[in-house]
């Protein structure tokens, strides 16, 4: 046989062998998933975190709106400026205003003076009647006598006929004497309405006056300044160029009025903690409790309460929550952006997961899965969760869990949930520190069948060819 015949059959025998080899590894490897696995460890804590975002706000703040006709004279203030109650904001023209006032008070004292006259009259009056009065007692008493004397015949009759004209006259006096003090009583009560009405007048003169004058009401700043000087400005008109002329806002106490999301508003509660962070305030993180949690749900869309409207939706609802911030610093601004993260649950000394470990298998797959490996002779340890209470279609019924590596098969095993942090979520049931289960990668983790062989490959994930262009 000549040499390169053997040389031929040599390299013939080791390519078969090669395929032969080539062929067991790939049966071998056949079906096996690669996964990266973790240790299962505890936590010395654990904390729940609700986020949500929105703006500061604060807890008092007050519109100034116009409260009267007429075009602004002077601003005194400006966007920013610190003011305190009291201190005078805006003039607008007063001259009618003014004018009234004046007219008023003319009209005020004049009645004041009929009123004295009135009164100095009244008492007049009464004086006269005292005095008719006293006439009137005297004539009587010379009537009564005279009448006596009359019978006796001591006086003539007509001595008597004078005393008995004399004290006919004397009552008529007295009864006009009263009659004129009824009147010039009721005159006096008339003057004293008239001058009642007139300070009336006064007053709400004054008032319309001093509405030319705007004041703050409360302490805080100037957050919002619309108008200008010359600007005309109108009363009762909402949301007109004129009616509204600026805000005020007590940033002593500085709230952040954020919404959270339906589905984590039943884990907020009232005074539990909260970070919030602004963002005109970067790096910076200010502490703060809830204190307010509303009740109404609001529409992402439109921003009005479900309440508010007419037709039903299944859209996104939000839920306003507050936070009052412990320590807000004085260059705060009403409308900041913010974003709080509320604490709403901490456990301490926890076992804990990546929540992407997690996995949902039906109940069927786990029974055919056990049902598989027991008849091969495999682990026999999947665990399929308890039979639920109502029965129901076991393609439909999910069951939650990990992967746990057992040998060189993936073993899925129910697992109970507590509550979830940021990246990691609490087993409270089915694991113990030191269980391997599988957390990666997420394609087979989605994949993963239970029972399945699988191949451990903890090592950083190589660059995608896209990526390194």
């Amino acid at each position: 046989m000549k040499t390169w015949h053997k040389v031929a059959i040599g390299a013939g025998v080791v390519v078969v062998l090669g395929g032969i080899v080539l062929f067991s590894v790939n049966q071998a490897n056949k079906g096996v998933v690669t996964v990266q696995t973790a240790k299962v460890a505890k936590q010395d804590s654990l904390v729940s975190l609700v986020t949500a975002s929105g703006e500061i706000k604060p807890t008092t703040y007050t519109n100034v709106t116009a409260q009267g006709f007429g075009r602004i004279t002077a601003i005194l203030v400006k966007e920013g400026d610190h003011v305190k109650k009291g201190d005078k904001l805006l003039l607008q023209e007063n001259v009618q205003a003014n004018a009234d006032v004046q007219a008023q008070e003319a009209a005020s004292n004049s009645a004041a003076s009929g009123v004295q006259a009135a009164e100095a009259s009244y008492k007049a009056a009464q004086a006269d009647l005292t005095s008719q009065e006293a006439n009137l007692e005297k004539a009587k008493l010379d009537y009564e006598r005279g009448q006596g004397l009359y019978n006796d015949g001591l006086i003539p009759k007509q001595d008597f006929d004078q005393r008995k004209t004399t004290y006919a006259a004397a009552a008529a006096a007295v009864d006009s004497a009263r009659a004129r003090v009824s009147l010039l009583r009721a005159q006096l009560e008339q003057a004293h309405s008239q001058l009642n009405q007139s300070r009336a007048m006064l007053v709400h003169s004054e008032d319309i006056l001093h509405k030319t004058i705007y004041t703050s009401p409360i302490n805080g700043i100037v957050s919002y300044l619309p108008e200008r000087v010359g600007d005309y400005v109108v009363p009762g008109i909402q949301n007109s160029n004129g009616s509204f002329l600026m805000t005020l806002s007590d940033m002593s106490t500085v709230t952040a009025e954020v919404k959270v999301d339906e589905t984590d508003i039943v884990n907020v509660k009232m005074g539990q903690e909260a970070d919030v962070t602004i963002d005109a305030a970067p790096g910076k993180v200010f502490k703060g409790k809830v204190t307010e949690i509303g009740s109404q749900a609001v529409l992402r869309s439109s921003g009005l309460t479900t309440t508010q409207t007419t037709t039903s939706t299944q859209e996104a609802k939000d839920f306003k929550v507050v936070v009052t911030l412990e320590n807000p610093p004085d260059n705060l601004r009403p409308g900041l952006s913010a974003t709080a993260k509320i604490k709403t649950a901490e456990r301490k000394n926890v076992v804990a997961i990546p929540i992407q470990a997690l996995a949902m298998r039906t109940r069927k797959e786990l029974e055919e899965a056990a049902k598989n490996a027991k008849g091969q002779g495999g682990s026999g340890v999947t665990l399929a969760a308890p039979p639920p209470a109502t029965p129901g279609d076991p393609k439909k019924d999910e069951i939650q869990g990990v992967f746990v590596v057992h040998g060189k098969k993936a073993v899925f095993r129910p697992v109970d949930t507590g509550i979830s942090g940021v990246t990691d979520i609490e087993v409270t049931k089915g694991l113990q520190p030191g269980d391997e289960i599988v957390i990666g990668s997420y394609k087979a983790l989605r994949t993963l069948k239970p029972e399945a062989q699988v191949k451990v490959d903890n090592s950083a994930p190589k660059k995608q060819d896209d990526q390194q262009s």
